[in-house]
């Protein structure tokens, strides 16, 4: 049976271990461009011995950020950093990843420690986007609902990403459709409220992230991994459920979708979310046997032999750390002195006198 620390491959890329870096936005960029906390924050999770480090949400359009401070990669000029910091992931034995995002209706906001607002023009803001003119909440700016050459706009904005993020070093790419961002509104009937081949049905709601997923394959290698982030159910009986989930697994696994990153919520605020230790591993487990696609695991794991055990179990075959490797950077291998499995090349040889 597989264990935490078990290789995992996918494709022709091979991770160390079962363990990733889950993507945490840093809002510490700018005009899109990642900075050396990037390099360092990155870079210390990739020494503490994740298999695999994943970078923050990261924008295909400037309009696409959550914030004015947020990771883009719909410049040229962003590569340069990026691929420094992929070259030091994979130095660490680590498998570089990349989430491309488009916040949609939760675009143009202050940075959260220091003003948590949507921003007007004269504040650094910007006209934000969605499905359906509807906001996220009370607090937030009312969207533009895209049109249909928006949206294949948008889609081509997630294509040219793709292709930055392959020069720039990438080794696995997720498309950020969760969260209540602007894939996830268009899935949500919460947030979609159109009427057109966009809106209304089941097929029609999963449409645009389909044809996002073709329009990066046409970049993205087939060699290489592609993951989907997904919010695997609103946790309200009015949107999006894990059984829309497991039958829109099945169909990115048609597409060629290697992986399902399982989360779950942010459609709206005010929705009563049920959170406690491993709340979302049953979302990921459901999804992997009955789509029949590998998923990965997230949501308050914080213990190795827990983390080990559901993998053991086979509920997912990847775990991803968010919070806990925020606080411990050194969470994997330790977690290897833990379950008796650290392997030679698991701990920096500059580290080996701290273990």
């Amino acid at each position: 049976m597989p264990q935490l620390f078990d290789p995992y491959t996918i494709k022709s890329v091979t991770m160390k271990n079962r363990i990733g870096v889950s993507p945490m936005c840093q809002y510490s960029s700018e005009n899109g461009h990642a900075s050396d906390w990037h390099l360092v924050h990155l870079g210390t999770r990739a020494t503490g011995g994740a298999g695999m480090v994943m970078m923050e949400a990261t924008a295909v359009s400037p309009e696409g950020r959550i914030t004015p401070q947020d990771n883009g990669i719909y410049l040229n000029s962003h590569i340069p950093k990026l691929k420094q910091i992929t070259d030091f992931i994979r130095s660490q034995g680590s498998v570089p990843a990349i989430q491309i995002a488009h916040a949609g209706r939760k675009a143009s906001r202050g940075v959260p420690w220091v003003l948590e607002k949507s921003l007007k023009s004269d504040e650094g803001g910007w006209q934000i986007v969605g499905p359906s003119a509807v906001p996220f909440g009370d607090d937030y700016a009312t969207p533009h609902a895209l049109s249909h050459d928006e949206i294949l706009k948008v889609a081509n904005d997630f294509k040219l990403a793709a292709k930055r993020s392959l020069e720039a070093g990438f080794q696995i790419l997720e498309i950020h459709a969760a969260h209540g961002y602007l894939i996830h509104s268009f899935l949500s009937p919460i947030s979609n409220h159109r009427i057109d081949c966009y809106g209304g049905s089941f097929d029609n709601r999963i449409r645009f992230l389909l044809e996002i997923v073709e329009a990066v394959k046409t970049e993205w290698p087939l060699n290489l991994p592609l993951f989907v982030r997904i919010s695997c159910t609103d946790w309200d009986d009015r949107g999006w459920t894990i059984t829309d989930s497991i039958f829109l697994s099945m169909e990115l696994k048609k597409l060629g979708v290697d992986l399902v990153d399982c989360s779950s919520g942010g459609i709206a605020p005010n929705i009563k979310i049920p959170v406690k230790k491993h709340f979302q591993v049953p979302l990921a487990e459901e999804i992997k046997k009955k789509a029949n696609i590998d998923t990965a695991a997230v949501g308050l794991i914080t213990e190795p032999k827990a983390a080990n055990n559901l993998i053991y179990k086979e509920q997912a075959d990847m775990v991803l750390l968010a919070r806990e490797l925020l606080r411990n950077p050194y969470w994997p291998i330790q977690a290897a002195q833990y379950l008796n499995r650290v392997e030679a090349g698991l701990i920096p040889p500059q580290y080996l006198r701290g273990f």
